[in-house]
C-alpha cells in the first residue's frame, strides 16, 4: 500500500464491472479516482478546474501550451511526436467552460505508461516560455516593411473560424445570456476582439494558480495494476506542497422573471431567412443523480426523436429551417434550450409563444405514455450497453465522473444508474405524472428564462475587421522602426 495516498472510499459498481477507489493525496490534497475492471482500453485523464476572468481564451491557450514542450520531454512539439509514434486509442486535450482536462487511452501497456508520463510532465512542468504564448495565443506578424501589421496566433486563428460559425455563435451567446456577472458569461476558447488583450504575465500566473495538485483531479480506469498508478503519480506529486487555489464555480442566483437577449452575427450579405432564436432555461446543478437522469429523458421525450412532440410542432409551423437546442450537461447548472434557425427575425416571437404553449399543452394534457415508455426504453438500452463507439469507454466515464466531481461532488455516484433508473420506472408506474412535473416547474414556472435572438448582420464583419485594423494600424504607429 502506498502511504503518499489515503484511501477515502471503495466501492463496487456493478453497473459498470469495477471496483471504485478514490484517493486523496496527503501532501498535495489531489484527488484521484482508480478504477479497477478488466478493459484492456486503459484510460488516463488529468483535469483541472479553470474558470475564465474574461474572453482572452487564457485556458484554451494554456491547454495548447502545456504540450509545446516540458521540463522531461524538450521537444519542440511532443504531442505531434505522440500522435505520430503512440499505440494510443486516444490522445486528445478539451478546455470547458470550467474545465480543463488531459485524456489518454491506449490498449498496450507500455505506451499507456509513456503517455500518462508525457502529459503529466506536460501539465505540471511544461516550458512555456513567452514565444510559445506568442505561437499558440495571438502575435504580432508583419510580412514586409510596408506591409499592414496582423494578428496571428493558433488559437486566434482557429477562434476566428468558430466566431463565424452561426451554430457555434449561439452556444456563445447563450451561456451569456443565461449567466451575467459569473465566469460563464466568458469564452473560454477565446473571443478573437479579445484574445490580443492577455499578456504573458497573465499567462504564467494562470498556470501557477490552476495548474497545482491541490486543483487537479486525477482518474486512471482499466487492466492496469492499480497500485502502479499510485507509483506514478507520487513521482510528480512529490515535488508539489498543498495550495489553497480560489477556483470554485458559484452557483448563478435564479433571475426574478425571464430576460431577453439579441446580438448580431456575420451571415454575409444574404440575410434573408437566416436569424436564429432560442428559448433557454437554467434547471438546476449536477447534485442529483436522479433529476440529472430525468432531465436527459424528458429533452429525450421532447425533442429527442422526429416525432417528438416540441421538435414536431416548431418543425410543421414552418417558422424555420431546422431546430436547435437539447440538454447541456457540460457546465455546473444543467441549460435546457429550444429553437429554430433559418427563420425571418420577425418570427423570432412567435417561436417563443409556439415553444411555451406547447410545454403547457404537454403539462395541462400529458405526455404520450408510450413516448415516455419509448424513451425510457432507449435511455435504459443505452445505461446497460455503454456503447461509446470509438470513443474510450473509460473516457466517456470520466466526463461523467467529472460533472459532479469538479464542482465539489460525489465522483463515484455518476458511475451508478440502477437506483436513480429505478426510482424514476417506479414513480411512472406508480400514475405520477413524473415529466409533465419537471416541464411545469422546471420549465413553464421557472423564471430563470432567456430567449436569445441571434440577427444576420450584413455589415457586422466590416465594422469588426475595421476595428480590428485600426487597432493594429495605432500600434504600427506607435512602434519604432
Amino acid at each position: 500500500m502506498n502511504n503518499s495516498f489515503t484511501l477515502l472510499r471503495e466501492q463496487q459498481i456493478p453497473e459498470i464491472n469495477s471496483l471504485a477507489r478514490l484517493y486523496r493525496h496527503n501532501q498535495t490534497g489531489a484527488e484521484l479516482l482508480s478504477i479497477i475492471n478488466d478493459d484492456e482500453n486503459k484510460s488516463f485523464g488529468i483535469t483541472f478546474r479553470t474558470p475564465s476572468a474574461d474572453s482572452t481564451g487564457l485556458a484554451h491557450i494554456m491547454e495548447h501550451s502545456v504540450l509545446c514542450g516540458s521540463r522531461k520531454y524538450p521537444v519542440k512539439e511532443p504531442f505531434i511526436e505522440l500522435v505520430k509514434g503512440s499505440l494510443n486509442t486516444f490522445l486528445n486535450a478539451m478546455t470547458f467552460s470550467d474545465k480543463t482536462t488531459y485524456p489518454v487511452a491506449s490498449t498496450n501497456l507500455q505506451d499507456f505508461y509513456n503517455l500518462v508520463d508525457v502529459y503529466l510532465d506536460a501539465v505540471f512542468f511544461p516550458l512555456i516560455p513567452e514565444h510559445t504564448l506568442a505561437q499558440e495565443g495571438w502575435h504580432y506578424e508583419l510580412d514586409s516593411p510596408d506591409a499592414p501589421l496582423e494578428y496571428k496566433g493558433v488559437v486566434f486563428n482557429e477562434m476566428k473560424g468558430a466566431y463565424s460559425s452561426p451554430d457555434n455563435r449561439l452556444g456563445t451567446v447563450i451561456e451569456e445570456s443565461l449567466f451575467p456577472d459569473h465566469p460563464y458569461q466568458f469564452d473560454a476558447g477565446g473571443n478573437p476582439e479579445v484574445i490580443p488583450n492577455l499578456t504573458y504575465a497573465q499567462f504564467k500566473k494562470f498556470h501557477e494558480t490552476y495548474y497545482h495538485p491541490s486543483n487537479a483531479r486525477i482518474y486512471f480506469y482499466g487492466d492496469d495494476d492499480p497500485e502502479k498508478r499510485l507509483e506514478l503519480l507520487e513521482t510528480y506529486l512529490q515535488e508539489f506542497d498543498r495550495l489553497e487555489v480560489h477556483s470554485e464555480v458559484p452557483l448563478r442566483a435564479p433571475f426574478d422573471e425571464p430576460r431577453r437577449a439579441e446580438y448580431p452575427y456575420d451571415a454575409g450579405e444574404d440575410t434573408a431567412q437566416k436569424a436564429m432564436t432560442s428559448v433557454n432555461w437554467v434547471l438546476a446543478p449536477h447534485t442529483d443523480r436522479e433529476r440529472g437522469l430525468a432531465f436527459g429523458m424528458l429533452s429525450h421525450i421532447l425533442s429527442g426523436t422526429p416525432a417528438s412532440p416540441l421538435r414536431k410542432t416548431l418543425i410543421d409551423s414552418g417558422l424555420g429551417e431546422d431546430v436547435t437546442g437539447g440538454l447541456d450537461t457540460q457546465i455546473q447548472q444543467l441549460v435546457f434550450s429550444a429553437g429554430l434557425k433559418g427563420l425571418a427575425d420577425e418570427n423570432a416571437g412567435k417561436v417563443e409563444t409556439l415553444i411555451l404553449e406547447t410545454l403547457q399543452k404537454l403539462a395541462d394534457d400529458g405526455l404520450d405514455p408510450h413516448a415516455v415508455e419509448a424513451s425510457l426504453n432507449t435511455f435504459e438500452f443505452r445505461l446497460r450497453e455503454n456503447n461509446t463507439g470509438g470513443f474510450p469507454r473509460g473516457l466517456s466515464l470520466m466526463m461523467c465522473t467529472l460533472a459532479s466531481w469538479i464542482y465539489d461532488g460525489d465522483p463515484i455516484e455518476p458511475l451508478g444508474f440502477e437506483e436513480p433508473l429505478q426510482t424514476i420506472k417506479a414513480k411512472i408506474a406508480a400514475g405520477e405524472p413524473y415529466f409533465e412535473n419537471l416541464i411545469r416547474t422546471f420549465l413553464l414556472d421557472n423564471p430563470h428564462r432567456t430567449t436569445v435572438l441571434l440577427k444576420p448582420d450584413p455589415n457586422l464583419r466590416a465594422r469588426t475587421e475595421a476595428a480590428e485594423r485600426a487597432r493594429l494600424d495605432a500600434t504600427r504607429a506607435a512602434m519604432t522602426d
